[in-house]
């Protein structure tokens, strides 16, 4: 079971999650789920999908906690939303937002956590900055597809395309920039404190 949470890659674990016990491990669930519902509040309504700070965070969890614990991490993460918790978009929660528009975007969240965590693990990280942003877009660009799919069983295909996908493109191209920037200033930050060791 301990291969279930363990980092994939040894030359990017930041966080040292290898090395760290079953408590702490659940501490860093508990921290990330916190994370994960916070990016939830940054939004821009839009209908019938908002516009949120979710992916970005979805596929940083991925990528620092390794692809096994991100995706357990996201699994509580809605688990807590399903259970009505406000940790989703604009402080919802409750089993509704697993059935209507949203639903797509919220059940591809694992998904995109472990494919940005399971290129991670591949070298697609940190100095390799244009691979680190491949890894990000690539998985926003699968929650767009998995989300426009199901919501395309709810208004129709083109206006799922129209709605649902392509206002987003623009914000999954600046997330992934982010992320990419924001994990190579982290292992710039990692590589400093062990040379000042």
């Amino acid at each position: 079971m301990s291969d279930f949470v363990s980092v994939q890659s040894p030359g990017f674990d930041p966080l040292r999650l290898d090395e760290r016990t079953w408590t702490l491990k659940a501490l860093f669930v508990i921290a990330g789920t916190g994370f994960l519902a916070l990016s939830s509040q940054i939004s821009v309504p839009m209908v019938p999908v908002p516009i949120t700070m979710q992916t970005f965070a979805v596929t940083m969890i991925g990528v620092l906690y390794g692809w096994r614990l991100g995706v357990l991490t996201i699994l509580v993460w809605l688990a807590e939303g399903m259970a009505g918790l406000p940790v989703l978009a604009n402080g919802a929660g409750g089993v509704a937002h697993f059935a209507g528009p949203t639903a797509g975007y919220l059940v591809s969240f694992p998904l995109v956590g472990g494919l940005a965590g399971w290129l991670a693990a591949r070298g697609w990280t940190g100095d390799r900055v244009v691979l680190s942003f491949a890894a990000h877009f690539s998985a926003n660009m699968l929650c767009l597809v998995v989300g426009a799919a199901w919501l395309a069983t709810v208004i129709g295909a083109e206006k799922a395309i129209m709605l649902g996908a392509a206002p987003f493109v623009l914000g999954a191209v600046l997330k992934s920039a982010l992320a990419a920037a924001v994990l190579k200033a982290v292992q710039n930050c990692v590589r400093k404190s062990v040379d000042a060791l």
